[in-house]
């Protein structure tokens, strides 16, 4: 264990007293929100992605002693596992070199090698290898029978036996790994059966460059082109001839068996060594390019949850649509369902004069604050019947509809509108998205939001897992109202989960709202563990406990209780006194476990209790000329909202069905690396039109030269 600390901190470059005591607290079942929160002192101040990525490092290392343990196994099982043997596999963490020591030693299905070893060749190839001088044929005489009737038999035979030790020659694989390093070309091919389907894969019809120059999401669209069957792809070394010239050092390739030796070796190539070093590659890249892929899609997830709310208004949901009309719901300022109708003011119906006047009505009758449309057919045009009102004081807003429709089929939306169709349901989500896109995003598959780079080509295992710890962070970033929060958002509080989530809706429903965080005690099955790792992410906004309401954990109430005793005061005056938190010398409520770090977090919890970190929404308007990529012109300076990022640039919403892309050179007026340096998901932007090609509907927009 302390080996693997070791490396873990080597690996990642932080303390081996943290690490040890990350793992500590992971292994007592914390939760890596608490961990980051509320033992920094612990931590040293790691944040959740540094504290996750332990918790990834310390599977990987376990999988791999594990994987020791059965190499050791299978070699000593063999009869051949030496003492040297067993310390270079003890001591190995590498696990290209672990697989490399092992092959030799892996079982094996039928090879030509293990054929021709059954024929008794094995003497001949070396004698090949060993006594290069000879000449083979004689050599090969030696070898005939009925299963070796010729000369040329017998030396195939040495030559299979032959690649197959090159192949599991350690400086071979190491040599040929280095020329893959140095000098790989990643190259397509379109499939000449399938050129017309392959037309959106025809930059990459004849397409190659350097692997390590390749990006993520071009690596990523050669590989769904592959899987889609239009493409093929290659990676090898630059020079090949080369290459296997480098992997020939060491052997004797002089004379005659030495031709048999090169020719072992060329065999050895293209049959074993390219196709698995290749592997390797391709793997590894893929690895990297789905890394950088996920990290862009978590980076926008977190972006799009923790964007501003709206905040508890009267909000009205309008889930748009010409034929089959606009579906209209009125929610409270809880985000409840109070009323739902359909107007039908678009073609063919066109029943504008009646939909204006059932608008008005409902707006009056539910004191509507606030309208959210979704951005979907129809979206802009019933913008326009709204804002045809002029309500002073009414806010409207065009909202993504993106995972909408995925949310109103889900098992989630039946459960909470059992006796409302899908149209229903959809136009609530719009709804409730406005007022917390986090309360709302939270129930909807995170891949259905819309803010990926090739999220369904990444593995599928890690792009979970990384976007549950970003929704996990993000919820515990806001923190949650305990009395009105979703059994789907309660899930993602530290320490809960969908079972505890329930009990706590269950208790809520028996017995009323929550007056303390200890009443969470009472929950069924939330037990000790449970509320240490959960209560400090919890609010009550109207509690009797005014620490309820922050970020303070529990553990830490009796502590406030004595600052507050020895400022002479209140914990509530403690709270609305800057001069009283000013006079409290944190020095002195130091001690083993509470240090400054998180005394320093507790005087910022006092001094904001209840303050969303989130911000507060804005209401924006796009260009009102705008309807269809056939009203834009180049050189038009549009106002936008950054609706992606990628890293190759952003796309944005120009209040059309077709989104605008800011390429990573027309970012700024200086050289971008990295898109989110520039611009963040939801940003409100002024972009220009640079170009417009109407055939594949894309437009290239630029943010130089703009005064923001």
């Amino acid at each position: 264990m302390q080996e693997i600390i070791t490396l873990i901190a080597q690996a990642l470059g932080t303390g081996k007293k943290q690490t040890e005591q990350v793992l500590a607290l992971l292994d007592s079942g914390a939760t890596i929100p608490f961990i980051a929160r509320y033992r920094k002192e612990a931590t040293g101040g790691m944040d959740e992605v540094q504290i996750a990525e332990v918790a990834r490092q310390n599977e990987k290392y376990k999988e791999m002693a594990h994987r020791k343990e059965y190499i050791l196994q299978t070699i000593e099982e063999q009869g051949k596992l030496t003492d040297e043997l067993r310390q270079r596999i003890d001591t190995c963490w590498d696990a290209t070199v672990l697989e490399d020591i092992y092959l030799p030693f892996k079982p094996k299905r039928k090879t030509r090698a293990e054929v021709a070893r059954k024929r008794g060749l094995q003497p001949l190839a070396e004698a090949i290898l060993h006594r290069p001088n000879g000449d083979p044929e004689q050599y090969a005489q030696r070898y005939l029978n009925a299963e070796v009737p010729g000369i040329e038999d017998a030396l195939q035979g040495a030559r299979d036996i032959l690649a197959e030790m090159m192949n599991e020659d350690e400086r071979v694989r190491n040599s040929l790994r280095i020329s893959f390093e140095r000098t790989a070309v990643i190259s397509s091919r379109v499939v000449k059966s399938k050129m017309e389907e392959a037309i959106k894969y025809r930059d990459y019809f004849d397409h190659s460059e350097p692997l390590h120059r390749c990006t993520s999401h071009r690596l990523l669209a050669l590989r769904r082109g592959e899987s889609e069957g239009f493409l093929r792809i290659d990676i090898s070394p630059r020079n090949e001839e080369e290459t296997i010239d480098r992997l020939l050092r060491g052997y004797p390739v002089r004379g005659k068996c030495g031709e048999q030796i090169i020719m072992a070796m060329n065999d050895a190539y293209k049959r074993l060594l390219k196709p698995s070093i290749e592997t390797e590659f391709a793997t590894s890249s893929k690895r990297r390019a789905d890394e950088e892929a996920i990290r862009v899609f978590a980076s926008n997830l977190s972006q799009l949850l923790l964007a501003a709310p709206l905040g508890q208004k009267r909000i009205m949901g309008i889930d748009p649509g010409f034929r089959t009309g606009c579906k209209v719901v009125c929610l409270d300022a809880q985000g409840n369902l109070l009323h739902n109708t359909a107007i039908f003011p678009h073609p063919p119906q066109n029943q504008r004069m009646e939909a204006l006047d059932t608008l008005e009505a409902l707006i009056k009758k539910y004191k509507i604050e606030a309208v959210a449309i979704g951005n979907g057919t129809a979206g802009r045009e019933t913008e326009d019947l709204v804002r045809m009102l002029r309500k002073e004081g009414l806010s409207i807003f065009l909202i993504s509809e993106d995972g909408a429709s995925v949310y109103s089929a889900s098992k989630i939306a039946r459960e909470e509108f059992p006796d409302h169709d899908v149209t229903v349901r959809g136009a609530v989500s719009i709804g409730r998205r406005l007022a917390d896109p986090l309360a709302e995003l939270v129930k909807i598959d995170a891949k259905s939001i819309g803010v990926g780079q090739y999220q369904h080509d990444v593995d599928q295992s890690e792009l979970k897992h990384a976007l549950d710890l970003t929704v996990e962070r993000c919820v515990n970033t806001v923190g949650v109202n305990l009395n009105t929060a979703s059994k789907h958002l309660l899930t993602y509080v530290s320490g809960l989960g969908p079972a505890l989530a329930q009990n706590i809706v269950n208790y809520r429903a028996e017995h009323g709202a929550f007056a303390s965080r200890e009443e969470l005690q009472k929950v069924p099955r939330l037990g000790a563990k449970a509320f240490e790792q959960c209560a400090g992410f919890l609010r009550i906004t109207s509690g009797k406990n005014p620490l309820d309401n922050t970020a303070v954990h529990p553990e830490r109430y009796e502590l406030i209780k004595q600052m507050a005793k020895d400022a002479g005061c209140t914990i509530q005056e403690l709270i609305d006194s800057e001069e009283k938190r000013k006079s409290i010398m944190l020095e002195k409520y130091c001690n083993e476990e509470v240090g400054m770090p998180t005394l320093t977090d507790i005087m910022q919890e006092l001094s904001k209790p209840g303050r969303d970190p989130r911000g507060e929404n804005e209401e924006f308007c796009f260009d009102a000329t705008l309807r269809s990529i056939d009203d834009l012109e180049v050189g038009m300076q549009l106002p936008g909202i950054v609706c992606n990022i990628t890293n190759f640039g952003c796309f944005v919403d120009l209040g059309i069905k077709t989104q605008g892309l800011v390429h990573i050179s027309q970012l700024a007026d200086h050289r971008v690396s990295d898109p989110m340096h520039v611009v963040h998901l939801q940003q409100k932007v002024t972009v220009r039109v640079i170009d417009i090609d109407y055939e594949r509907k894309r437009i290239a927009l630029s943010m130089k030269g703009i005064k923001k």
